[in-house]
């Protein structure tokens, strides 16, 4: 039985890398300037190595390759980047606090972000940083100073306390979307844009985006992975975990951090997408089990192709208006939220 669970995972990984394929195709072909899948797929593999020759390109118009390597793969790109991140982080949320409807935003981490872009906006964004601007730096030191206020707000005697730790988390986000809704009434005129940033969105993503995203993503993904085992450990009980010799006060600090700086990273440069921490966890339990050394790969490759579909019809079902990304990944979350919520008070009366 071993034996035959160990032969489906290979399977699985590669069902996904497939999909993510498939899925970048797709994407890249769709938009108001439609160029359909088969001359996406040619005009990506012809830029692979020893695959190019396998295609021909001749007569395709110049402009499509403008519109897929400079416009459109980027926002894939950090699409995947943000929904792998985010999926990694709401495992690690999940496993940590031991509670199935935690996730990225618990902490408030995105109202910070926001705050930081609000104030962006209403301050001037002229001055450029690596030809970015100014608002994803305004919104990673709100998303972090948020973290820091949670985490001070939390320790007790040098330990974290979970329960203190989600309730101080909504407690800055209420403040955070306090202060968003006095900046919003106090400067209509960027009221649309702290609006739309609220809603998440993958529109300003370049090739600039993804190599600043790029290496903090994966490196505090790898943080994390190499710690799964210890986080199962962690899901059974900090006592438990102490009794196994595993420093609990610590290693929470550790993931705290670490998947705050992934969380922050992602949110700086596309505002708040909410529910994909909660939703991808929950469905890849069902592929994996609650091993984490399973389940946190696993789910940051569902992550990635369940954000990049959803930004893609973001962009595309009523183009050329684009929806927020948020908005989305909404529709999605809210019923499986309600879900969890029903399912746990059906074992809570039973």
């Amino acid at each position: 039985m071993k034996s035959g669970k160990k032969a489906v995972y290979p399977l699985i990984y590669i069902t996904l890398i497939a999909m993510m394929f498939f899925a970048v195709v797709f994407s890249a072909g769709t938009g108001s300037a439609s160029i359909g899948f088969l001359n996406s797929l040619k005009i990506i593999l012809s830029k692979i190595p020893l695959l190019e020759r396998l295609v021909s390109t001749d007569g395709m118009p110049s402009q499509y390759f403008t519109i897929i390597f400079s416009i459109r793969l980027p926002r894939i790109a950090a699409s995947i980047l943000v929904g792998m991140g985010l999926s990694v982080c709401g495992v690690v949320f999940q496993g940590m606090f031991r509670n199935p409807m935690a996730d990225p935003y618990v902490l408030g981490i995105s109202s910070g972000a926001v705050l930081g872009a609000a104030l962006a906006f209403v301050t001037g964004t002229q001055y450029a940083l690596f030809s970015l601007g100014l608002v994803p730096l305004y919104a990673f030191i709100g998303a972090v100073m948020a973290t820091t206020a949670v985490y001070l707000i939390a320790q007790k005697g040098g330990k974290l306390v979970t329960n203190t730790l989600i309730l101080s988390g909504i407690a800055i986000g209420f403040l955070c979307s306090s202060v968003i809704s006095i900046i919003i009434i106090a400067s209509r005129e960027q009221a649309h844009r702290i609006l739309f940033w609220t809603m998440g969105s993958m529109t300003g993503s370049s090739w600039d985006t993804v190599l600043v995203m790029l290496p903090f993503i994966l490196a505090g993904s790898l943080v994390l992975l190499l710690n799964a085992g210890n986080i199962n450990i962690l899901s059974t009980g900090d006592e438990s975990a102490v009794s196994l010799g595993v420093n609990a006060g610590a290693l929470k600090r550790l993931l705290l951090l670490t998947a705050s700086m992934v969380t922050a990273i992602s949110v700086c440069f596309c505002g708040t997408i909410g529910f994909v921490g909660l939703i991808i966890p929950h469905a890849v339990r069902y592929l994996t089990g609650p091993d984490h050394k399973k389940l946190m790969p696993v789910s940051a490759l569902a992550g990635g192709i369940f954000l990049l579909l959803c930004d893609t019809a973001a962009r595309t079902l009523f183009a050329p208006q684009e929806i927020p990304i948020g908005v989305i990944t909404s529709l999605f979350g809210v019923p499986f939220f309600i879900s969890l919520l029903l399912r746990s008070k059906r074992r809570t009366l039973a």
